[in-house]
């Protein structure tokens, strides 16, 4: 038995590629609201419209009055396709692995939001929201050249934000918020056991070829943020704001399966192979950045305001995705312990991202009344450290270009903002393979390469009413 454990220990070792990771091009979603998109989010820290200050600075409730809501959808298209892909065999003398491009790797995402503030008396204002602050979903085609790396893709986040603003009636207010976060997330790749096919062949096995695998990584968690801001009036034409949000870390608790995995023996007709799949416990942390928002806004006429911000993310949080153990160790991580270089690992990859800048401009035309329209343009810089760009993660630094219209009914205090923009992005080129957690080369690592397209267009429509 010890015999047989060590061969199957042995061959075993390499089973695991790398599970990916679970984010794009930082997965936060600028899509809260159809006001804020016609800027490009410009100085939306100083710039409270309606209610959904309550999600861009708090501090801004203070300058709404009676009761506000605000509620509406966006939705965001991104196509992202590879170009041409490659991919080598783990522990297979560099084998090629056959496959297609793997298709458009992301489905329209509906993104709904609810907000609402109340005047409590000429000092305290409070609020609170209902979005979805973080997301991502993609899904590879089931032949993809790269499936032993990525296949599905997801992440949900629901986010409940009770906040609360104070002013001193002479143009400051500061705000603060607590967001619940709940967030669930699925890792899906296939897995390749040709290595594992090649050295039993060698050692006598002659049964039938080994079929592919299937690894399936779910879970989900609750965590807290903290928000927080400040509005000043400098004059009556212009105000700056200033907003933040603490980070923390999510730990996605559920399980990982590993089906058609290969278990060796030796008896007395040689090297038989049992097929068996494997279930353990896992949890998945998931760091969720903390930020700053800096706003200005300035009436330059009656008519015309101009807005500008930027906003700093610490993604550097972010320096590996691990599928660990959630139960000290088990029939997976046991595999991978060997190919990663820690105990009670089950996946590993690493990511090493880097803090980033948003800036942003934009305009508000008051044509009329009633008729506002608007633009903007941001510069997004993207997490994704270059050097270790995943195939579930073909991101870059992007460019915002947006145009918006709004209807305002002041009698009945009814409001329609509608939105619409494109994200321009260059082709990226994705060179991936398996680390170790020291981010040194696996042994026999895998790899894809691949150079992907990617271009976006997002739109919203938002409805407000003052009481």
């Amino acid at each position: 038995m010890r015999n047989n454990n060590t061969l199957s220990r042995a061959i075993l070792a390499s089973v695991l590629c790398s599970p990916g990771a679970v984010m794009a091009g930082g997965f936060a979603l600028n899509e809260q609201s159809a006001s804020a998109m016609g800027t490009a989010n410009a100085g939306t820290a100083a710039n409270p419209e309606n209610a959904t200050t309550v999600y861009f600075n708090p501090a801004g409730m203070s300058q709404l009055s009676g009761t506000n809501i605000s509620f509406g959808a966006a939705v965001l298209d991104i196509d992202a396709e590879a170009k041409e892909g490659t991919a080598t065999a783990r522990n297979a003398i560099n084998q090629p692995v056959s496959g297609s491009n793997g298709g458009d790797i992301a489905d329209p995402a509906v993104l709904p939001n609810f907000f609402m503030t109340h005047e409590i008396n000429d000092t305290v204002d409070v609020g609170f929201g209902i979005h979805a602050p973080y997301g991502l979903s993609a899904d590879y085609e089931d032949d993809f050249v790269g499936r032993f790396f990525a296949d599905k893709t997801e992440l949900t986040a629901i986010a409940f934000s009770p906040s609360i603003a104070l002013n001193n009636g002479e143009g400051f207010s500061l705000g603060f918020g607590v967001n619940v976060l709940y967030a669930e997330g699925r890792l899906t790749k296939f897995q390749d056991y040709s290595g594992n096919e090649a050295q039993l062949r060698q050692l006598g096995y002659a049964g039938p070829a080994l079929e592919q695998g299937y690894f399936d990584t779910e879970g989900d968690d609750v965590g807290v943020t903290f928000s927080f801001g400040l509005l000043y009036e400098l004059s009556d034409r212009t105000q700056i704001g200033l907003s933040g949000q603490t980070g923390t870390e999510l730990e996605l608790e559920g399980d990982s399966t590993l089906t058609n995995v290969p278990s060796p023996s030796i008896g007395p007709g040689g090297v038989n192979v049992n097929i068996v799949n494997l279930q353990e416990d896992a949890v998945v942390p998931l760091e969720i950045p903390e930020s700053l928002t800096f706003g200005v806004r300035h009436r330059l006429t009656d008519s015309v305001t101009l807005l500008a911000g930027a906003t700093w993310a610490k993604w550097s949080r972010f320096e590996a995705l691990d599928i660990e153990s959630d139960q000290g160790g088990g029939p997976i991580s046991d595999i991978a312990e060997d190919k990663y270089g820690q105990e009670n690992i089950i996946g590993h990859v690493s990511e090493n991202w880097k803090d980033t800048w948003q800036v942003n401009v934009g305009a508000i035309w008051q044509a009329t009344p009633e008729w506002a329209f608007k633009a903007g343009y941001a510069y997004d810089e993207s997490p994704v450290n270059e050097n270790f760009r995943t195939a579930r993660i073909p991101s870059d630094d992007r460019q915002w270009l947006t145009l918006g219209t709004q209807y305002a009914h002041a009698p009945s205090g009814w409001t329609v903002d509608v939105a619409g923009g494109v994200l321009l992005f260059d082709d990226v080129d994705v060179n991936e393979r398996e680390y170790t957690v020291d981010d040194e080369p696996a042994e026999g690592a895998a790899s894809y390469s691949a150079t992907y397209e990617l271009s976006a267009w997002g739109a919203a429509v938002q409805v407000s009413k003052a009481f």
